[in-house]
């Protein structure tokens, strides 16, 4: 069920808090270590939470529709009293005394913490120090991306909703791979103290949901100035459930998927052919320089004390940072003047209120996030996989693509895809954890580590 469902279910008293918390605890405990998805079950504390939830409704005290609803975090944010691993060996038992501001705003709404979820080594791709995350649609691969927890726990129902992060992918790649909704917000539109950094002016939060309906209530919790965050905004957010999309003109990339376009335009909405044109050639390059130089700053002492021989796959973050090392400062400096002439450009061709794509194109990747735009990642169907164990595997290939608006107007995208999911149902398709198929097995095979190269789109 969807947040606002659960909430409703909540509000009018046919379930309590407590109740809905023991589902889920349950649902992570069954299937975490099946999808290697879950660090740390916070049990003690989310019980303490629904039980305060379930005594402020007894007294008609009612928070609003994230009262009493189980999440999860990304282990690269804070909470007091348990592990913040990083995903990394090196960080395994590290406790930070810290409420992230993202825990606090969602704390204050009533939510409930069930767990912290996977995040991979230092967030840079899907393997960390208890294994390597699975795909809920295809537990044979992988769930790509360093949100793998949260996006694999959200497709596989042990979370209603979970919070991840993005420098780079981690929040576009995971969703897409995992089949599942998720919205990378304007940057800065929420705080990030008590989170690990790897860029300042590059890392994001956002929420990994059944649907665009639940994302924008999501954003709307947990937005807004962090007075210790000083990238952050507050950034006022448009009621998406108002917007009118028939005044609307969307344009479409030649990678977009057409059946979101062909739905959008049947409920009124002006499509157009689109081309994103700028031409700063190589944001790629911009966006590695920026990241890795600006990760080498953080962990540069841990890399001098060779604690990066311990690193969980060595020709990942290891290996970018001995790199990032010998970029000459001029080189970083005339990345960042490129930069800056790309979001200037990005700017002045945005003539479209937003537009279709591929949101995992690793060039899409990298300018959305040099530029802060806004994506919503939206499932738009399934294909059968290659090689399948059995010709009657329920496995499959989720197939998404991405709404994007410019900086400043997720409501534009979010209202587009709650148009879009409002009649479809690929969103509402669930994996076939208990019931892969005929003749079909839970694989066990040891974990491999991918080269970085392969890695290198949505790792971080």
């Amino acid at each position: 069920m969807s947040v606002l469902e659960l909430g409703q279910l909540i509000k009018t008293k046919q379930i309590t808090s407590e109740e809905l918390t023991e589902i889920f605890i349950k649902r992570l405990n069954r299937y975490g270590p099946v999808l290697e998805s879950v660090v740390t079950v916070t049990e003690e504390l989310a019980y303490k939470q629904a039980k305060e939830a379930d005594n402020l409704l007894a007294k008609g005290v009612y928070l609003g529709p994230l009262h009493g609803i189980p999440y999860g975090l990304k282990d690269i944010i804070a909470v007091p009293h348990y592990r913040t691993t990083w995903g990394s060996k090196t960080f395994e038992e590290q406790v930070l005394d810290i409420e992230a501001w993202v825990y606090k705003r969602l704390k204050s709404g009533g939510g409930v913490l069930v767990a912290k979820l996977v995040s991979g080594s230092l967030a840079y791709d899907d393997i960390w120090f208890g294994g390597r995350t699975r795909n809920p649609w295809n537990i044979e691969v992988y769930s790509t991306g360093s949100s793998a927890g949260p996006a694999a726990c959200t497709s596989a129902g042990m979370v209603p909703f979970a919070i991840g992060s993005e420098t780079a992918g981690s929040i576009t790649y995971p969703a897409a791979r995992c089949g599942v909704t998720a919205l990378r917000p304007t940057f800065g539109s929420i705080g990030r103290t008590g989170v690990m950094s790897i860029s300042e002016s590059l890392d994001k939060l956002g929420p990994f949901c059944r649907s665009a309906a639940d994302c924008t209530i999501i954003l709307d919790a947990i937005r807004g100035k962090d007075p210790d965050d000083l990238s952050s905004r507050d950034i006022p957010l448009k009621d998406p459930f108002a917007v009118d999309i028939t005044k609307l003109t969307v344009g479409y990339l030649e990678d977009a998927a057409m059946e979101v376009v062909h739905v959008l335009k049947s409920k009124g909405v002006n499509m157009v052919p689109f081309k994103l044109n700028y031409t700063v050639d190589s944001a790629q390059g911009i966006l590695n320089f920026t990241m890795d130089v600006d990760m080498l700053a953080h962990f540069d002492e841990w890399q001098r004390a060779n604690l990066d021989d311990q690193y969980e796959a060595q020709d990942q973050w290891p290996l970018e940072l001995r790199r990032a090392r010998v970029i000459p400062a001029v080189d970083y400096v005339q990345a960042q003047r490129a930069r800056g002439k790309l979001i200037q450009e990005v700017k002045e061709i945005f003539k479209v209120d937003a537009f279709v794509g591929n949101a995992t194109d690793w060039e899409k990747v990298c300018v959305g996030n040099l530029v802060g735009m806004p994506v919503i990642v939206v499932p738009t169907g399934f294909k059968k996989i290659s090689d399948p164990p059995t010709e009657d595997t329920r496995r499959r290939t989720a197939i998404t693509t991405g709404i994007y608006a410019p900086p400043d107007y997720d409501h534009i995208a979010l209202a587009l895809a709650m148009a879009y999911q409002s009649v479809t149902d690929h969103h509402k398709q669930r994996p076939p954890i208990d019931d892969l198929g005929p003749n079909d097995s839970i694989p066990n095979p040891p974990t491999k580590q991918v080269p970085a190269r392969q890695l290198r789109a949505g790792s971080f």
